[in-house]
């Protein structure tokens, strides 16, 4: 369980910045982390240990990483494609890895170039690369199930293939699955549907997290249905930066500051405050002045009364 009810996990310096063409300053991308830390968020992916060649906007993240393990009770976390990626992100001291298993196999061809029998070998060799560390310096270790719920290339995917993924991934040793909506696929029963065919196969505290997209208007309405499925981490962008280079059409994370919002006013607790969640924007949009940032809840101000008054009327 998280450190409180619900956790929430900032992706935009990498999700939502491998998106764009702008390539965010290093001294905006450490102030940015450092606001959000300061507003209460737990967990901030930082970047991604890729070619600089391949995404030019992740060049930076050592840098970061250093930075961001400076900052107390933080956790830091980052994607990697493969063992070489995990090399680097291990010596630059990040505390979780991800590595991102496209369900799709075209999907995965077209952003890692790798089929998934290619996929579960790295992730074997990840983990032998962790067990070789001093067990209280390992950093967890996230398979992360891409297009889990449908791709823009492919199209659906069979439930059965992403609960043998899940497994495949387990099985080569990973701490835990993810469930990637990469494409904005999902919906709150298929969702909720999932999340249970895959917890009846690997365990219910393998599969603890959730990546959504907003780009069909599902977002909240799917973090709800992963709340009453017993989700307890959701990765989120701030302003909704982010989706995906090698799917088309994948757009809009879903937003940090209305997901916080939203949980706040359900009374559960995330341990962020929302007005200094809000003034991270500032930087945001300050080093990108062209990018649009999207959010319902800063862009029309919390309620009268909020919070106290606010969620006391709610308290039924």
């Amino acid at each position: 369980m998280a450190r409180y009810d619900i956790e929430i996990s900032e992706v935009g310096p990498r999700d939502g910045l491998q998106s764009i063409q702008t390539i965010m300053p290093l001294d905006a991308k450490k102030a940015w982390i450092t606001a959000e830390a300061a507003a209460g968020v737990p967990e901030i992916e930082v970047g991604s240990f890729v070619p600089a060649r391949i995404l030019p906007q992740m060049e930076d993240t050592p840098a970061l990483v250093a930075h961001a393990c400076t900052i107390e009770g933080l956790q830091v976390a980052a994607l990697v494609p493969n063992l070489r990626g995990a090399e680097n992100a291990i010596k630059a001291g990040v505390h979780k890895i991800s590595i991102p298993l496209s369900v799709s196999e075209t999907h995965s061809l077209k952003n890692v170039n790798r089929t998934h029998d290619q996929m579960i070998e790295e992730a074997a060799k990840i983990v032998a690369l962790i067990k070789t560390l001093p067990e209280d310096n390992r950093p967890f270790f996230e398979g992360s199930l891409s297009t889990a719920f449908g791709c823009t290339i492919e199209g659906p995917i069979a439930e059965d293939k992403v609960v043998d993924i899940a497994a495949r991934l387990m099985g080569a040793g990973c701490d835990e699955v993810g469930l990637s909506d990469t494409t904005g696929y999902a919906t709150p029963k298929h969702l909720t549907n999932l999340v249970k065919a895959i917890k009846a196969e690997v365990g219910d505290k393998n599969v603890t997290s959730l990546h959504l997209h907003n780009t069909r208007g599902m977002g909240l309405a799917n973090v709800i249905a992963g709340l009453d499925a017993g989700i307890t981490t959701f990765d989120a962008s701030l302003g909704g930066l982010g989706g995906c280079p090698a799917a088309p059409g994948a757009s809009g994370n879903i937003v940090t500051e209305d997901l916080v919002y939203m949980l706040d006013a359900m009374g559960i607790k995330t341990g962020i405050d929302l007005e200094k969640l809000f003034a991270c924007r500032d930087i945001v949009k300050a080093a990108l002045p062209d990018e649009e940032l999207y959010g319902f809840t800063p862009l029309s101000g919390l309620p009268k009364g909020y919070p106290n008054g606010y969620r006391a009327q709610r308290a039924d």
